[in-house]
């Protein structure tokens, strides 16, 4: 099974008015991740499952990729909040049959979650691996047991770079 790891676009800044939680996408961060989501389109790539972090940025992420065509639908996956449990979507994984999934959430848990995908844990200070916004790294894993440190690194690409090749 191939995981897609995903982190929301440009979201707007922190204000006295609106909570972390509701903070939404900037136009440009719209833009962009709609730039993303056709470089992928375009390269063939489609995802048999979309799970996103409940917050806004990233909700609002999912629904650019699904309605791009990479996904039929997405749903809301509690755990992709930020400070979430990586063993509570191992025990989602174990239960699924999917070709290819991508997970819409923040920085520094998609990085963290991805260092103890490949690695079986995270760098001391769990930023070895960092997501720049809209930014997908790509872990292929055994669909056999646990997926924590039985992964492997297939893509780490910023968008500025992945927009380059299209």
């Amino acid at each position: 099974m191939q995981i897609y790891l995903i982190r929301h676009g440009i979201a707007a800044d922190r204000n006295a008015q609106t909570t972390d939680a509701e903070r939404p996408l900037t136009e440009g961060g719209r833009k962009k991740t709609k730039r993303v989501a056709q470089r992928l389109a375009d390269l063939g790539v489609r995802f048999d499952a979309l799970l996103a972090s409940p917050l806004v940025r990233a909700e609002q992420t999912a629904a650019i990729l699904q309605g791009m065509g990479l996904a039929a639908r997405y749903e809301l996956f509690t755990p992709l909040a930020p400070g979430g449990d990586i063993h509570l979507w191992v025990n989602w994984y174990q239960l699924q049959t999917y070709n290819a999934i991508a997970l819409v959430g923040h920085q520094p848990d998609l990085g963290q979650w991805a260092e103890q995908l490949v690695w079986g844990d995270q760098g001391a200070n769990g930023d070895r691996l960092i997501l720049k916004k809209a930014g997908i790294i790509g872990i292929k894993l055994n669909p056999n047991g646990n997926p924590v440190g039985n992964g492997e690194l297939f893509l780490l690409t910023s968008p500025k770079w992945l927009l380059a090749g299209g």
